[in-house]
């Protein structure tokens, strides 16, 4: 019995429940196995050999996952930004949609369901790859990747970093799709087949030999999560009240350690809004606490140039010394951090002009050196300040340049109690995979966390909670392959997306219509 696509309306039901499936798949739910299921009712829903209708299948599949997704950007910034965002970045689901329509329609791929797999999957890569670098240097929020941390396909990560782990979600969805189409063909046999493949391909993940033991040594460190007032936008107004909670939060970590036990402190993006090479009270407390660990503390706070503009930016604060390295945030988030087109954007909120001083990018990897006399050396942190978990180059590079473990600073503050602050926590697990980095995310309100190299969370804190985490971390020097050639990787698949889009295009106009078998047909 030939298969046959499902009636419009139901295409468009099923995009509607897989995109709220794959949103379940992510934190807060995070029940990663409904990404197969999700990815497998989109493949079904796009069974229809027209591009436009196609077109809308995307669309509505991409909006029923990014508007729940997303929905604590409606929080920071406002409804509109928050629908607009949604439906730009339903956009490109939409247009891969119609990709995937054109791809399939040459004769190799259409007449065998095997050879749709991969397509699919080097497909959905491109255009999450596109997204993740346009526009306004791109949103990756969403990534499949981001919802394997607890799955053996995470580990994926180890060998081609993020970019694998999308592949090979959306290749095990595709898989389980076939599988779907069999069963309503009445063909068991077939069906139990592509399960149990969908079944290897996960599992195989768990062959990834992965590492977390020290190279060069440990890291003795204490994080503190100060908190702010849960005042929502507001809460950063009160600067002087968010720096005394972090100076107090370092104070009380020689409740569990001695003074000059530990190698650094890290503090979040935000620790203290008043830059202390600015402000001589700010520089007092912050030394003074210092002094009191006998330790550095890495800094976030913000520095305003001549030039103007502001620079989010992660400073070593040296006992005696004061002010050393520092890295300035190189990936501003646009319409939370500065306002392209201000004049433009007005029109549509008001809310813009909450951010009355654009933020710009720096331009230095983030990687830090701090003297850890107990090593007689210098440790190189790798940074990525808040969003920049999310870019796999800006991560990548850090580590490139001697990055040991991963610090991720970040402000979750303005997201509320929302699924924010767990989405990012699963990146940064997922980084320390794909790098072989021990890594701690810390936040001025929680999520915080120290994750081990193999992307375990060893010690989590709550939210919007003041809270210390004390740690001894491995240092790694070994770079994993998705370190050395996961950009090679990256470029390979979006070369590849356009190579299948175009030969399906040119396959197509060379077979009629009328003698295309029926898509899912093997």
């Amino acid at each position: 019995m030939p298969f046959a696509p499902p009636r419009r309306r139901t295409t468009l039901l099923l995009a509607v429940v897989g995109g709220l499936l794959l949103d379940a798949g992510f934190p807060g739910l995070g029940w990663w196995p409904l990404t197969f299921l999700a990815m497998a009712l989109l493949f079904v829903a796009l069974g229809r050999d027209r591009a436009w209708w196609n077109t809308l299948v995307g669309l509505v599949f991409g909006l029923a996952f990014f508007l729940p997704h997303i929905t604590w950007a409606e929080g920071a910034v406002g409804a509109v930004p928050w629908l607009a965002l949604s439906v730009v970045e339903a956009g490109f689901v939409a247009s891969f949609g119609a990709a995937w329509t054109w791809a399939r329609r040459g004769a190799v791929t259409w007449q065998r369901a095997r050879l749709q797999v991969p397509v699919f999957a080097i497909l959905w890569v491109g255009f999450e790859e596109a997204r993740s670098v346009w526009p306004f240097g791109g949103f990756p929020w969403g990534r499949l990747a981001f919802s394997q941390a607890d799955s053996p396909l995470g580990s994926l990560a180890w060998l081609g970093g993020a970019t694998l782990v999308s592949a090979a979600v959306a290749l095990v969805g595709a898989v389980v799709a076939l599988a779907l189409i069999s069963v309503r063909r009445i063909d068991v046999g077939s069906a139990s087949g592509y399960l149990v493949l969908a079944v290897v391909l996960v599992v195989g993940g768990l062959l990834v030999p992965l590492d977390s033991r020290a190279q060069e040594g440990t890291l003795a460190l204490g994080a503190v999560q100060g908190n702010v007032p849960d005042r929502g936008l507001d809460s950063f107004q009160q600067a002087r009240e968010v720096l005394d909670n972090h100076v107090s939060g370092t104070h009380a970590l020689l409740e569990q350690v001695a003074p000059g036990e530990l190698d650094v402190v890290l503090w979040p993006e935000n620790g203290s809004d008043i830059d202390p090479r600015a402000d001589a009270d700010a520089a007092d407390v912050i030394s003074e606490a210092a002094r009191a660990v006998e330790a550095p503390i890495l800094v976030g706070t913000d520095n305003f140039p001549e030039s103007g503009g502001r620079l989010n930016t992660a400073l070593v604060w040296d006992p005696e010394e004061g002010a050393g390295a520092s890295y300035a945030k190189r990936r501003p988030a646009p319409f939370a951090e500065y306002i392209p087109m201000r004049e433009i954007a007005r029109q549509f909120s008001d809310a813009v002009d909450r951010v009355r001083t654009d933020m710009i990018g720096g331009e230095e990897i983030g990687a830090m050196e701090v003297a850890v006399p107990r090593l007689e050396r210098d440790v190189t942190l790798a940074l990525g300040i808040c969003f920049e978990v999310a870019y796999d180059v800006l991560i990548r590079e850090a580590v490139q340049e001697g990055g040991e473990v991963l610090v991720i600073p970040t402000n979750n503050a303005t997201f509320g109690r929302t699924d924010e602050s767990t989405q990012q926590l699963a990146m940064s697990r997922l980084r320390a995979i794909e790098h072989g980095r021990a890594t701690v995310q810390i936040s001025t309100v929680g999520v915080s966390a120290v994750i081990s190299p193999t992307g375990l969370v060893r010690e989590e804190t709550g939210l919007f909670t003041a809270e210390q985490m004390i740690a001894t971390v491995p240092l790694r020097s070994e770079l994993t392959p998705a370190t050395r050639y996961g950009s090679h990787l990256s470029w390979a698949l979006r070369a590849l997306a356009v190579v299948v889009t175009v030969a399906g295009m040119a396959g197509a106009a060379r077979v009629r219509r009328a003698e295309r078998v029926v898509p899912g047909e093997a």
